[in-house]
């Protein structure tokens, strides 16, 4: 028993990207497709995918997800590398959804990808329409948060 067996990791189909929730004041979601060739699709898959930092832009009337980094395997004889691949990824959405999005970006807002959903046949990813919150903001999350937490550890206890 010479050959050592690599664990496989279980996916749960969602990729989060949780810092959304704390850099914007999150309102409309949207769920779109996206066009991705076969390397992407399998770092998708297995979970290789990081969401923080990207956006949503609108060009040309198509959505384009910017800033999204794919690990992807380099298939090489005698070993395995990876490499990062943060190029444009077109998203697809219906024209009546493109252009919400659009007069929503000249409001002012953000677009943000908030999960990547992996399970099944297709992968989509949910993206947000949001705006930045500021670091006082922040800092009442924060507050909040902590307390709630505060809360929840005091009714256990009882």
């Amino acid at each position: 028993m010479g050959k050592d067996k690599k664990k496989k990791r279980i996916s749960t189909g969602v990729i989060a990207n949780r810092r959304a929730k704390f850099d914007y004041e999150l309102e409309d979601e949207l769920r779109v497709g996206m066009s991705l060739d076969g390397r992407r699709v399998r770092a998708a898959r297995d979970g290789h995918v990081s969401l923080q930092g990207a956006y949503v832009t609108a060009r040309d009337g198509q959505l384009w997800l910017n800033g999204a980094s794919f690990t992807l395997r380099m298939n090489t004889r005698g070993g395995e590398e990876r490499a990062v691949d943060s190029s444009a990824v077109r998203l697809l959405a219906t024209k009546e959804q493109i252009f919400a999005m659009e007069r929503e970006k000249k409001d002012g807002m953000t677009v943000v990808p908030t999960k990547l959903l992996t399970k099944g046949r297709f992968i989509k990813l949910v993206v947000a329409v949001g705006k930045g919150k500021k670091k006082y903001d922040k800092r009442e999350t924060i507050k909040r948060r902590d307390t709630e937490r505060e809360h929840r550890r005091m009714l256990k206890k009882l």
